[in-house]
């Protein structure tokens, strides 16, 4: 529940209201806005490409060879940002913030990236997708990308003075998820109304279990 309702102070509380899908509660590092069914991609890594691995040391010896290894990065970097557009990747949702080149590379190729999702936000969307985590492999850039998601919908909300991102998912389940807009003069007063909200939810499931529905 803590992940499917949002609370802003200083609105009317008649601006409260139920929204399709969910809302996630950063702005976009990057926006491009497309049409229809966007195909989505979530990851749990950075996707800058680097130049060592674990238990493994690079040593720079010249200015030369580190511009060099800068222009790789830069290059290999490009390539996986790529491999994306040709999957036909247009939502990319990341728990980890992104360096500057990817999120130059996916304006480039019309992506659109949301950063710093939390553990909770992570694991509700694979819930209702189904889908893991994408690894990118270094080694193949060409091949398939199998671990994408449906949304139907992504765009900017507005609410306050602060910008969120509202996504739908096809979900794979008959769980469908909708997102309760609290409004309200203060934060305090809208987290009160959230819990009797979540007390009532409570015991109606309760309810309905003890009813064999």
């Amino acid at each position: 529940f803590a992940q499917l309702y949002l609370v802003v102070a200083g609105l009317p509380v008649s601006c409260s209201r139920v929204l399709p899908g969910i809302v996630l509660r950063r702005d976009f590092a990057a926006y491009c806005p497309a049409h229809g069914d966007l195909r989505t991609l979530l990851v749990t890594q950075p996707l800058r490409a680097t130049l060592v691995g674990p238990g493994i040391e690079f040593v720079v010896g010249s200015e030369v060879q580190y511009g060099d290894s800068l222009r790789w990065v830069s290059r290999r970097t490009e390539a996986v940002m790529k491999h994306l557009q040709s999957n036909d990747i247009k939502l990319l949702l990341s728990s980890v913030k992104q360096e500057e080149d990817v999120i130059y590379y996916a304006k480039l190729y019309g992506m659109s990236v949301v950063e710093c999702l939390s553990e909770e936000e992570v694991a509700l969307i694979c819930e209702i997708t189904g889908v893991s985590p994408y690894t990118p492999s270094g080694d193949n850039l060409h091949g398939e990308i199998t671990e994408t998601a449906v949304a139907t919908f992504c765009q900017p909300l507005l609410l306050g003075s602060k910008r969120y991102v509202h996504v739908g998912f096809t979900s794979i389940c008959a769980f469908q998820p909708h997102c309760v807009i609290l409004c309200g003069p203060v934060d305090a007063a809208n987290e009160q109304h959230a819990a009797a909200l979540r007390g009532a939810f409570t015991m109606l499931q309760q309810l309905f279990k003890s009813v064999g529905l």
